[in-house]
């Protein structure tokens, strides 16, 4: 089946500049993904209880990976769910093809689908073309880049202008490291500069809800490439400020509104 859905799009979309490919790679992963839950899932353990793994997830990452196979043969892949292709062109698409799996399988909304583009290493990229995000329950499609305004469904958005004391902080943290004392102390000194805080367990969709003003800021630490450049992407795109600092032993990777940036970093260092 996904072989014949992966053919079929690529013979459609084989004229596509990257950006239109993009948003219509997230749409159609993401509505894949939701379709194959509405029949039922398996779902496997990765790491954790919390951290798991669906046929959905690896499908969505079939299509994407095989669409991206015939129609950029030259550009580099990184997957979560393990699709991974050197670059021959120095681009590589990132893609997590279910953002908020824990979400995903329990039934939740909250999640996605999530690509981006970026020149050189994917952990520490020269260059972040663009972030494309889908959130099938809601229908709609974030894009933007650092060159690229951002919108929701071809509406221009932009992050929240208020200062951090005013915004709602967008965070996660696992249970596990509540006993690492060093890593717990330094995540205790954020949320007390913000109004309010969330841990809604879908970055990419956190951060597209930076993008347009949703959510006032973001952080979480020990973030893969695909759960970061996605949203990076958007929040830059909106005119946010995305960046990286060390605190407690672990980098932090820190999204908002500058003034909300600013806060966060200072606090962490």
């Amino acid at each position: 089946m996904i072989a014949t859905i992966t053919k079929t799009f690529a013979i459609a979309h084989d004229k596509d500049s990257d950006e239109h490919l993009a948003q219509a790679l997230v749409y159609n992963a993401g509505r894949l993904a939701w379709r194959m839950r509405e029949q039922g899932v398996t779902v496997d353990q990765k790491t954790s209880i919390s951290d798991v793994v669906t046929d959905a997830d690896r499908a969505a990452e079939r299509f994407v990976a095989g669409v991206l196979e015939i129609l950029r043969p030259e550009d580099g892949l990184l997957g979560e769910e393990g699709a991974s292709r050197e670059a021959k062109s120095g681009r590589t698409w990132v893609v997590d093809p279910v953002d908020g799996t824990f979400n995903f399988t329990s039934g939740s909304d909250y999640w996605c689908s999530a690509l981006a583009l970026a020149e050189g290493d994917p952990d520490n990229p020269e260059r972040l073309l663009f972030g494309a995000v889908h959130r099938p329950a809601m229908g709609y499609t974030w894009f933007g880049g650092p060159e690229i305004p951002t919108t929701r469904d071809g509406k221009q958005v932009k992050v929240s202008g208020a200062d951090a004391a005013h915004l709602c902080l967008g965070t996660y943290l696992h249970p596990t490291y509540l006993a690492n004392d060093e890593l717990r102390s330094a995540w205790l000194k954020v949320p007390g500069q913000f109004a309010s805080w969330r841990m809604l367990g879908a970055g990419s969709v956190d951060l597209g809800s930076v993008a347009d003003g949703t959510l006032g800021a973001w952080m979480q630490h020990t973030v893969a490439a695909w759960d970061w450049l996605p949203g990076r992407a958007l929040v830059e795109g909106a005119g946010g400020a995305a960046t990286r600092i060390e605190s407690g032993g672990v980098t932090w990777s820190v999204a908002g509104t500058k003034p909300a940036v600013d806060a966060i970093t200072a606090a962490l260092a």
